[in-house]
């Protein structure tokens, strides 16, 4: 009788293995795969706190953004003003924030309370907002940013639903560089 129960559970218990060994070795391929996409191409990130009110997080803590992070169209440092960039925080490393690219390098800008009322952006260097400025912790703190400090440029909000869309780089026309310094036309879209 014992060996009728395992000649039956033989062809089973040989089908688990089979589906088991499938699992693991697909699992040893996905993860490889997925932590090369999140590295190199996109992830997404919940945004906190009001600095970027109303363009992210309008209706506050009750209903925070969730966006995509494309870190493949900033791999070159292609970056233009206008856009909303995550970046680590460059008086704590242990944090990241997303701010408004204001000014590229080579540009002068008014700043809004830093140490300088007018500068130039440094080469490698960017000048960047929160679109709150009552309650932004961004480049009227601290100064120009190196542009190795960028891992991604939000592309699309995607949580809430009702807020979903593409987002556009937009620079406030109250914030707009003063004298651009890579000579475009100041009415260039991404000005």
């Amino acid at each position: 009788m014992c060996t009728f129960m395992l000649e039956e559970m033989g062809p089973q218990a040989t089908f688990g293995r089979k589906y088991f060994k499938a699992f693991v070795s697909g699992f040893f391929v996905a993860v490889p795969v997925t932590v090369t996409v999140l590295d190199r191409l996109a992830y997404v990130a919940r945004v906190e706190g009001a600095s970027m009110q109303p363009s992210l997080n309008p209706e506050g803590a009750s209903s925070p953004d969730i966006v995509l992070l494309n870190r493949w169209s900033v791999r070159n440092y292609k970056v233009h003003r206008g856009d909303i960039v995550s970046l680590l925080s460059p008086k704590n490393p242990q944090q990241k924030i997303i701010k408004r690219v204001i000014a590229l390098e080579g540009d002068y800008i008014k700043t809004l309370g830093y140490k300088n009322r007018y500068m130039r952006v440094p080469d490698g260097h960017l000048w960047i907002e929160g679109d709150h400025h009552g309650h932004s912790f961004d480049s009227n703190t601290f100064g120009p940013v190196s542009l190795g400090l960028i891992h991604g440029r939000a592309s699309h909000i995607i949580w809430p639903p009702h807020r979903w869309k593409r987002m556009q780089p937009e620079v406030p026309a109250d914030r707009k560089p003063l004298l651009n310094g890579s000579h475009e036309s100041t009415n260039d879209k991404n000005c």
